[in-house]
């Protein structure tokens, strides 16, 4: 060290110093912020509220959907993706029914639309699909008569009948 530093500083003592705004230009940096704050409560988000609702015919029936329990018809479930889906309804007494429904993407929901529509549009959109199914009447199992029938007319073969 030299005899005229002085005794408290070392060469890693920096010293650094703000950067100083005049009155004018704090007022601009003020003003700027005010409209960017401005500009920005005028830009509300966009929603897009995606809704499917799947009906039978009787209602009743328990619907699966990708192998998840959703509820009974008529039931209505938010979803987010687009995309192809397995439908499921289970009755007593009626046929299981089971239908691959695409759901297609509006044109608003593809790339780089769907990121406007979703942050920037201003409104809500409701997307609601609805899928009918119709079910059937389970019909009743032919292979157990048909069993019957042959061992009645076997057994009369035999007696003589």
């Amino acid at each position: 060290m030299s005899p005229s530093a002085d005794k408290h500083s070392s060469p890693y003592n920096v010293h650094v110093s703000r950067p100083q705004f005049s009155p004018q230009q704090r007022s601009g940096l003020a003003r700027s912020l005010r409209v960017a704050a401005i500009v920005l409560m005028l830009c509300p988000t966009g929603c897009v509220h995606r809704r499917m609702t799947i009906n039978s015919n009787p209602t009743g029936a328990l619907v699966r959907i990708d192998g998840k329990d959703v509820g009974y018809t008529p039931t209505s479930i938010d979803y987010t993706w687009y995309g192809t889906r397995e439908i499921q309804l289970i009755k007593d007494g009626y046929e299981t029914q089971t239908q691959r429904v695409n759901v297609r993407a509006p044109w608003y929901q593809h790339f780089p639309l769907d990121f406007l529509s979703d942050n920037f549009l201003g409104t809500h959109i409701r997307d609601h699909r609805r899928f009918d199914i119709p079910m059937r009447p389970r019909q009743p199992d032919v292979s157990k008569d048909v069993i019957e029938r042959g061992l009645l007319l076997r057994s009369q073969a035999v007696h003589g009948m």
